[in-house]
């Protein structure tokens, strides 16, 4: 089935992730992660190490280490997050990336451009404070 609006599995880890993160109140590592949201370890860990190098979070090692933010969750957007792994949102006139258009204006009504605009609008606005202020 095909979906005009798709977020990646990459990016939906990584959302999820951080937000379990910023509500746990002790480190969760990446087996505890991949279990409470059914994910891949091996593609949760790659997603952390994002994470980590985009300074989201820290890590410490050993039976009891985990992930912790290493922001405050009023500093980290969904947007950062979102951007962290899937690279930054570039915002187009033309959904289909062409330069130049035979027709006067856009066969869209420029909905692909005002979706997108829409989109990162949400992602930088919502923070993971608003996911634990909100019970999530």
């Amino acid at each position: 089935m095909a979906r005009f609006f798709n977020i990646s599995e990459a990016a939906s880890i990584g959302i999820h992730s951080m937000v379990l993160i910023a509500k746990s109140e002790e480190r969760l590592n990446v087996s505890r992660i991949s279990e409470i949201m059914n994910f891949s370890k091996h593609h949760v860990a790659k997603i952390m190490q994002r994470m980590s190098k985009a300074g989201m979070v820290s890590s410490v090692r050993g039976p009891s280490g985990g992930f912790v933010l290493a922001k405050s969750p009023a500093d980290i957007t969904l947007l950062d997050i979102y951007e962290a792994i899937e690279g930054k949102i570039v915002e187009t006139e033309c959904p289909l990336g062409y330069e130049h258009c035979p027709f006067n204006k856009c066969l869209l009504d420029n909905m692909a451009d005002n979706i997108n605009k829409a989109f990162k609008n949400y992602l930088g606005t919502h923070t993971l404070e608003y996911y634990l202020l909100n019970g999530y």
